[in-house]
């Protein structure tokens, strides 16, 4: 791939904004789409603040960071959303994705990639309901996006070979390490992940440990981030959003039942760090 090639990222939350701003680092000509124009607003600040911060720490110069800007273009508007590879990181829904895939396909090519940032919905369940199956695939980002080095590659048993070669070479012009899986759910990370987050919130419902003491002692063993605090960061809704469809997918094994503090933190709205307040306050 060469960088002419044109990316569009959906999506302009927190996983969304830093994937655009990877792209837009790496060379690529970005477009980043929401529906909500409040989102655009933050989004842009947010990268030119993470661009500031990167400039500050010397870690660009003042004219990379122009040049990353420039290849940076923001829209609300759907039919704007022309590229060679679209990448979708819009809300954990199923029906929202497959809405916005079979819209975006009817003004890209044939030949467009896209690939959905899903962490856990079947890209195969996906795949079944929207034109071009073939050019479909899993690309999963690990938050925060700029940062985290690993992308899950996941296809399915209709993805074109072509598109699976496009995505591992670009994947690597990100500056990114691919790790190449066949659908299923939870796919690598959040299969093994699971019981990282579910064990330690067994220990806290039987009061055999607090939060700060799991957290403490799995970052003391080599973790780099506890699984409490982990789970805010990433955001409450979407962990236990993440369990609950690889426990259904599964078959609903007791080792894998989601767990009940995590649903009343969501319904709460005690989501995390973007609520301001989850397992811990911020």
């Amino acid at each position: 791939m060469n960088r002419s090639t044109t990316i569009c990222v959906c999506g302009a939350g927190t996983m969304g904004s830093g994937i655009a701003q990877v792209c837009a680092q790496s060379g690529f000509a970005t477009i980043l789409f929401d529906v909500n124009e409040d989102m655009i607003v933050k989004s842009r600040s947010g990268l030119n603040e993470r661009l500031q911060l990167l400039l500050q720490k010397e870690k660009i110069d003042a004219a990379e960071k122009e040049q990353i800007i420039r290849r940076l273009s923001f829209t609300s508007i759907i039919n704007e959303c022309k590229a060679d590879i679209i990448i979708e990181a819009i809300s954990e829904q199923k029906k929202a994705k497959l809405d916005l895939f079979n819209q975006l396909t009817l003004i890209n090519s044939p030949q467009t990639i896209f690939a959905t940032n899903t962490s856990s919905i079947s890209i195969s369940e996906i795949a079944k309901e929207i034109d071009h199956p073939s050019q479909l695939i899993g690309m999963h980002f690990f938050n925060p996006a700029p940062i985290m080095k690993l992308v899950e590659i996941i296809k399915t048993d209709k993805t074109n070979a072509s598109v699976v070669e496009t995505i591992i070479s670009f994947t690597k012009q990100l500056n990114k390490i691919p790790v190449l899986c066949n659908d299923a759910p939870g796919f690598i990370v959040n299969r093994v992940a699971r019981h990282y987050y579910l064990e330690a919130m067994k220990l806290l419902e039987a009061g055999l440990a607090d939060i700060e003491t799991v957290d403490t002692v799995m970052e003391a063993s080599g973790f780099k981030m506890g699984p409490f605090k982990l789970m805010d960061l990433i955001g409450i809704d979407i962990n236990y959003s993440v369990s609950k469809i690889v426990w259904e997918a599964l078959d609903k094994p007791e080792r894998l039942k989601p767990s009940h503090i995590q649903q009343q933190k969501v319904t709460e709205g005690a989501l995390g760090r973007k609520s301001g307040k989850g397992f811990y306050q911020y």
